[in-house]
């Protein structure tokens, strides 16, 4: 089959494999739509999850089920489904401890283009079919519903992660797709003003149709700066990083109010260390807390948000602003993600030729 690959560091490029093969639990799948995603990058270009050889790259998918292994009880043949970037092992032990994404070890959940091969092919594999695939429900767009695979879920976890409350004042550091969703969900959860740090016109008109009170551009000062004059020198409650680099903590910490908490879920692709200020986070005593979690997968929690999308609570439409028709623009699709355009938020690939517009 016919696949777009890491063939080693710093190339990426099309390749031959053959199909994998279906155990009893699992499912083969051909892709309706695809997105790449930074990660890609982080993968290819700076060598963050180390060197890889013709691993197959993609982890966010719509697709038709192909074939299901004799185990396989609740999909079929012809079925269209969301598939999760993250497949966990759902009978490890992590999964029972409540940690499914770090099965079989820290962020093993994490399958496609890190330990196995992924969707940017033909055809693909996915483990444990029952428990981490979805059915597409009826009148959501296919290729839309890729945003579920991964921008959704990964925004709304930090969130979640941040433990955003009622009334609380919050800052999103960074409006890239996952960044807009991590501003969906703050307003969903409740949040009374939501600062949503970013630059790219695009992104700063999405991240306001999605809730944002007000945009910070950090080409305009230090975040910490704007943020601490715009609240009167009292900061923010909770903060959500999904943006920036391993540099991006220290504003963070700063603007954070004591008792408040961070919920990372950025991809830190390079750098050896975070850097947490000593005074600003209480030497050590300012019950300001750092949490940095990797999305849940599984079937539950695609269907949970795919409920958001159908009951018309939330919109995907302002996150794709390219779509390629063809496999072919596999490459250029993930070239855009590169090189990040000041147009652009996501791009999709659509593979479905019914799909195609």
């Amino acid at each position: 089959m016919k696949a777009f690959a890491m063939i080693e560091l710093n190339k990426a490029g099309w390749i031959e494999k053959e199909r994998p093969a279906c155990g009893p639990m699992d499912a083969i799948v051909k892709p309706l739509a695809v997105a790449p995603c930074t990660s890609d990058v982080h993968t290819v270009w700076e060598g963050a999850i180390g060197d890889r050889k013709n691993m197959i790259l993609g982890h966010e998918a719509t697709g038709e089920v192909v074939e299901v292994g004799s185990m396989v009880k609740d999909f079929k043949p012809g079925d269209r489904v969301i598939v999760p970037a993250i497949t966990p092992d759902w009978n490890s032990l992590e999964a029972q401890a409540g940690y499914s994404m770090h099965s079989g070890g820290m962020l093993a959940g994490w399958k496609f283009s890190n330990f196995k091969d992924g969707v940017f092919a033909e055809y693909f594999h996915v483990n444990d079919a029952d428990g981490n695939l979805a059915l597409i429900p009826e009148g959501i767009d296919p290729v839309e519903a890729v945003m579920i695979s991964d921008m959704v879920p990964t925004g709304f976890h930090g969130v979640e992660l941040a433990d955003v409350k009622l009334g609380d004042e919050v800052l999103v550091i960074g409006i890239g797709p996952v960044g807009l969703m991590a501003v969906a969900g703050t307003k969903l959860r409740g949040a009374s003003f939501i600062y949503a740090v970013g630059s790219r016109p695009v992104c700063a008109a999405a991240a306001k149709a999605y809730g944002a009170s007000e945009i910070i551009d950090y080409h305009d000062g230090p975040i910490a700066e704007q943020i601490m004059k715009r609240t009167n020198g009292r900061g923010v409650d909770r903060v959500v990083i999904a943006g920036g680099t391993v540099d991006t903590f220290e504003d963070a910490v700063k603007v954070l109010k004591p008792g408040g908490t961070i919920g990372n879920v950025n991809y830190l692709g390079s750098g050896e260390y975070i850097k947490v200020p000593r005074c600003e986070w209480g030497v050590g005593m300012g019950h300001k807390t750092i949490v940095g979690g990797l999305m849940p997968g599984g079937r539950l929690r695609m269907e949970k948000l795919a409920k958001l999308v159908s009951a018309g609570r939330l919109d995907l439409s302002h996150l794709i602003t390219h779509r390629y028709n063809g496999f072919e623009h596999m490459e250029e699709a993930l070239m855009l993600m590169r090189s990040k355009p000041k147009e652009l938020i996501k791009p999709v690939v659509v593979i479905a030729e019914d799909l195609m517009k």
